[in-house]
């Protein structure tokens, strides 16, 4: 860890276990949280995230479970995991650490960077969505790092977009982005799926349920990834994550339901080497590890 908050008040921001979370959740969280620990040399952490500002008004279903942090002050929009490091991303910059120690290995500026958001690791890069938010009109692109890179660089700059890239992804070759809109338009965020594995070509564009959308406190999905045959969405600010399936019939995204989780809102990825997600408590400037608290939560 880094140096500021001890172990001691780190320890006991966890301290507090809703009464809703079963045993077994419990049990499973924490034999979890110890493999992460010894393979971090952190200590890990046991219960849910206290509530510090208002929540989802959706019912959740138990999801997710905090097991470990960093400490970052570039923890502020996302972050990524590899099995050998850790990504703590900013607006502007990312930060690399070792995942054993914490320690900081380098900081790679944003080229000019304006709003980087959600970022996601493939073929040992680091892919992000980057846009000019709040600036109008809407500008979006994706930034890469490669691993011995100390920079960002333009991987693709969309033409005309429809909002503000939040986050993109790639699934079984195929490239999804979701484009943001914020306020009274934010009913007008969309994901679109691209063609041939690439970004040139749209296949088809989803909305998103009002159910969701009327939960964002007009803000928008800030992160997203897919989990299995669903998507696993976050909120802005609040900690929960909507899982959505795609539609057999129109264009409007499914709510199949919605869960519980410690990132109050922001970036989130998948973590290979826990099973589990990485995303941020903004609030704390910290990256934190979590995992699955009941069966079918695991997003691989």
């Amino acid at each position: 860890m880094k140096r500021g908050t001890s172990r001691a008040a780190r320890g006991a921001e966890y301290a507090s276990v809703s009464l809703d979370v079963d045993l077994i959740g419990l049990i499973h969280a924490a034999l979890h949280a110890a493999c992460i620990g010894a393979a971090l040399g952190w200590s890990w952490l046991a219960g849910p995230a206290r509530a510090t500002a208002a929540e989802s008004g959706l019912h959740r279903r138990e999801g997710y479970t905090a097991v470990a942090a960093l400490a970052s002050p570039h923890a502020t929009q996302a972050a990524a995991a590899g099995e050998h490091v850790i990504y703590a991303i900013s607006s502007t910059a990312v930060a690399r650490y070792d995942r054993r120690s914490g320690r900081l290995i380098d900081v790679a500026d944003g080229a000019g960077a304006r709003h980087l958001n959600s970022g996601f690791l493939l073929g040992g890069r680091l892919f992000l969505a980057h846009s000019n938010y709040p600036h109008t009109p809407p500008e979006s692109d994706i930034r890469a790092l490669d691993p011995a890179g100390d920079h960002l660089e333009v991987f693709h700059r969309f033409v005309d977009p429809p909002g503000s890239l939040v986050w993109c992804i790639v699934n079984d070759g195929v490239w999804w982005c979701c484009f943001a809109r914020y306020g009274r338009d934010n009913r007008r965020t969309v994901l679109i799926e691209y063609a041939d594995g690439g970004l040139e070509r749209e296949v088809r564009r989803f909305r998103f349920p009002a159910v969701v959308v009327d939960d964002w406190d007009d803000m928008s999905a800030s992160g997203g990834i897919w989990a299995g045959d669903t998507l696993l969405v976050s909120h802005h600010h609040h900690r929960v994550l909507y899982r959505l399936a795609l539609p057999t019939t129109g264009d409007e995204l499914r709510l199949v339901e919605t869960l519980t989780c410690p990132f109050p809102g922001q970036g989130i990825a998948a973590d290979a080497s826990s099973g589990g997600l990485v995303g941020i408590d903004r609030e704390h400037l910290r990256v934190l590890f979590a995992v699955p608290t009941r069966n079918g939560s695991s997003p691989h």
